[in-house]
């Protein structure tokens, strides 16, 4: 995209994070001659956000750092109806407590990449029930309820595709994009927020808050989205054997996040250090030109320096340390993720396809005994072939553990307690 002026839109755009813009040379505009807000809505259907989340905080992240002021919506209020985007099935509803404590621990991933001190752009955490909870029906259906029309609600993909598998699309959900889109003009209204940003699946409800503000209020508001990240294979990227890629750290370790990002396939290694570190253009070109077993350095430094933004540079050293004496020294390191099972249990001992699942290295028996036939277990880097082969105490290791591992890169120690 030539001609981009502001640094913001300038860096995110070499970065590889725009897709659609509804204006770009008015916001190029705006953000090169005065301090732009914008937001991202997130809803709290679980106490952590997923890797599927990190183009759009890495968006808002740069946003800070080039001067302007993001604002990270917690959707407190439209989580109680659940985004149909995306979804083949309507979402589990939660209880008022449960969203509020899901944002408690929300908010801790957005203490890693933002600022909410005492900059003059200083990051804000607003909750959209401050506003949607105390709203009245009647009177929000002739205010804004007139500016959408029914065939304009059918038209969109996260309707469409629900209704042509002829899977129900409760009214609950129906509402969402007229709640998302009277999100952005209340944000427009109290911190004179002028961009939304999201995921391309977004694109319809950014385009209506847009569109609400113009006839609502006469106010010009702007959205950009970030591309579907998929891998070279054409995969959609964010998922494992195990399931989710977590942000938080209790439910996907720092370890197991490191060595998510050094599988990462060799066509997606320049891409994802744009994309998934701060590291700067001129470094990340140096890397991209390697080839062959060099850029295995590369997809080390990719691992080292995308944790280090989410869990700490101590934690990122630690797991790049462990995968060095696990892998390229053969030893079992102490620092791996660690479950604790009863010595009583133990003792007794444990069929190997049990303590997979145990493990959670794999999400039920019947996968573990796959996973087994197929001759990807390992105990103490012995293969195993039997899934009825007993584990023990007789299997601990000099330093008490017992190491179990599921294909070359995914190992567990096992500690009795």
């Amino acid at each position: 995209m030539p001609n981009i002026k502001s640094e913001f839109l300038k860096t995110i755009s070499e970065r590889g994070f725009i897709h659609q813009c509804t204006d770009m040379d008015v916001l190029d505009s705006n953000a090169n001659t005065q301090m732009l807000t914008a937001y991202v809505g997130y809803d709290a259907t679980a106490d952590s956000l997923h890797i599927g989340n990190l183009v759009s905080i890495m968006m808002l992240y740069w946003m800070q750092k080039t001067g302007h002021q993001p604002i990270v919506l917690m959707g407190g209020g439209t989580t109680k109806v659940g985004d149909p985007s995306g979804r083949d099935e309507t979402r589990r509803l939660l209880s008022d407590n449960q969203i509020n404590e899901n944002i408690t621990q929300i908010k801790k991933t957005f203490d890693n990449f933002l600022d909410f001190g005492s900059l003059n752009n200083k990051a804000l955490l607003v909750n959209n029930s401050d506003w949607l909870d105390e709203l009245k029906y009647i009177q929000f259906l002739r205010d804004v309820g007139q500016h959408f029309t029914i065939n304009r609600m059918l038209s969109f993909d996260s309707v469409k595709l629900r209704l042509g598998r002829e899977q129900p699309l409760t009214f609950l959900e129906f509402n969402y994009m007229i709640l998302q889109a009277y999100d952005f003009l209340e944000l427009a209204k109290r911190y004179n927020c002028s961009l939304q940003m999201g995921g391309s699946d977004q694109w319809g409800n950014i385009i209506n808050g847009v569109e609400l503000g113009r006839r609502f209020s006469n106010r010009s508001l702007y959205g950009l989205t970030s591309p579907l990240i998929t891998t070279s294979s054409g995969a959609k990227m964010g998922k494992t054997a195990s399931g989710a890629v977590w942000l938080n750290s209790e439910r996907f370790s720092p370890y197991d996040y490191w060595q998510f990002w050094r599988n990462t396939e060799d066509g997606d290694v320049a891409r994802f250090l744009k994309l998934f570190t701060t590291l700067p253009m001129n470094e990340i070109k140096k890397l991209e030109v390697l080839e062959g077993a060099e850029i295995n350095e590369a997809k080390k430094i990719l691992a080292t320096q995308a944790t280090q933004l989410i869990h700490g540079v101590e934690a990122a050293n630690a797991a790049a340390q462990t995968a060095h004496e696990t892998f390229e020294l053969d030893n079992s390191a102490v620092s791996l993720p660690t479950i604790d099972i009863s010595l009583e249990d133990l003792s007794s001992g444990i069929p190997v396809f049990s303590l997979l699942t145990t493990s959670g290295l794999t999400q039920s028996n019947s996968e573990s005994r796959r996973l087994i036939k197929g001759g990807g277990c390992r105990i103490n880097d012995s293969s195993i072939k039997d899934e009825m082969t007993i584990i023990g105490t007789e299997k601990l290791d000099k330093n008490g553990f017992i190491k179990i591992s599921a294909g070359k890169k995914r190992h567990i120690l096992i500690r009795p307690v």
